[in-house]
């Protein structure tokens, strides 16, 4: 009994040898075969020498298309897909407050251009009337000093004409005094007598005359020096004038400054209203329609995004021991998924001015801590047929001028 429990004692313990020399064998199989396989395949170099690839996604700048005014969306004329022309109309905002504005606007100017027009007119009358007025001013005076003169004279001969009647007045007083005695005496006829009579009533007559003539040339001689003052008076018109056109000329200014401001408004109500036409900055694809009619958007606010697809380039990282042979217009290639053998012409973009850790959507966590530089390859070829977010590999040509036979894709 005990023979036979010590002889299947020692036959477990070698069968538990054999096994463990089992496992020994084939783990020591395993790592033969993980460093071969290292050896043979990860640790060959995926690509020649004279070029690094790298591995990253399609990508562009797109542009948000905004409005610059607030208003309420009539109509969106695109949807996502639709290439649009630089110029073409992508959406229409409701113009309604700018038309009222404009007509407003439009208003104010026609009032202020019909107040200036109607300044001037009034200052072209006022400048002839003072025009006529300083000709008139020095007339007047040449008028008036030879009024005054002949008034003058006038007055002169009537007094004289006055001192010469009243003299042949008194002569015949002194004849009908005299010829009265004498008809009285017989000395002479009484038809002389009465002659004599009559030739002094008449000569009386002649004095009265002679007076009122005085008088009237005294009168006229007022009347000519009162003219005296008429250059003063149109002196004053004159001024009163010149004030006026002054006063018409501060319209003018203030209703030409009124017609800029309300020129000024117009041109802004225009421009405000062409900005509720949204239209293409540049060629491109629509690749998101954020806005539908109906909504009422705030300046700024997208309504769509645009792409140009011939401006887009491939995004990946480089090692960053690999990086300091890479440099921007370095020529390079991309390999989309879709066609594995047909290389787009690229060239190296942009670098980073730093390196950053791997990004967190590579799977592996080991591959997620190294350093790595991001570059942009940008596509001379392809366009239309790369597109945002496809997977795609890449490779920089960094010594040589010409691509080696052997592609990390073969």
């Amino acid at each position: 009994m005990t023979t036979s429990v010590r002889s299947e004692g020692r036959a477990r313990y070698a069968q538990a040898g054999r096994a463990r020399t089992v496992i020994v064998l084939i783990v020591l199989l395993l790592a033969i075969a993980s460093v071969t396989l290292w050896r043979v395949v990860l640790a060959k170099p995926r690509g020649p020498a004279s070029t690094i690839v790298l591995s990253g996604r399609i990508e562009g700048d797109d542009s948000a298309v905004s409005g610059k005014a607030t208003g309420r969306l009539l109509e969106v004329r695109v949807r996502e897909g639709d290439l649009v022309k630089a110029g073409d109309i992508i959406a229409v905002l409701d113009d309604r407050q700018m038309r009222d504005r404009v007509e407003q606007a439009q208003a104010s100017l026609a009032q202020s251009a019909a107040k200036l027009e109607w300044a001037q007119r009034q200052i072209g009358v006022l400048q002839d009337q003072l025009r006529q007025t300083e000709a008139e001013t020095g007339q007047s005076k040449v008028d008036s000093n030879g009024r005054v003169s002949q008034a003058q004279g006038d007055l002169a001969a009537a007094e004289a004409d006055l001192a010469q009647q009243e003299a042949a007045y008194k002569l015949a007083i002194f004849d009908r005094d005299a010829y009265t005695r004498l008809v009285q005496t017989g000395a002479v006829s009484e038809r002389q007598g009465k002659q004599a009579e009559t030739t002094a009533e008449t000569q009386a007559a002649l004095v009265a005359s002679a007076k009122r003539r005085v008088e009237a040339a005294r009168g006229a001689l007022t009347a000519a020096q009162a003219t005296l003052a008429n250059p003063d008076i149109r002196a004053l018109q004159a001024a009163t004038l010149r004030r006026q056109i002054a006063q018409q000329q501060s319209d003018i200014d203030s209703s030409a400054a009124d017609a800029q401001r309300a020129r000024g408004a117009l041109e802004e109500a225009r421009a405000n209203r062409g900005d509720l036409t949204v239209t293409a900055p540049f060629d491109g694809t629509v690749v998101t329609r954020a806005a539908e009619p109906g909504e009422v958007l705030t300046a700024g606010t997208a309504i769509v995004t645009l792409l140009d697809l011939h401006k887009v380039y491939l995004r990946g990282y480089i090692p960053e021991g690999q990086i300091g042979r890479v440099k921007v217009g370095q020529p390079a290639r991309v390999y989309l998924d879709s066609s594995p053998d047909q290389p787009l012409d690229a060239t190296v973009l942009r670098i980073d001015p730093q390196a950053t850790f791997t990004p967190e959507n590579t799977y592996f966590r080991d591959d997620r801590v190294k350093q790595v530089v991001g570059v942009k390859l940008g596509l001379k070829t392809g366009f239309g047929f790369a597109k945002p977010g496809m997977p795609a590999d890449g490779e920089v040509l960094v010594t040589g001028d010409t691509w080696p036979l052997e592609s990390h894709r073969k």
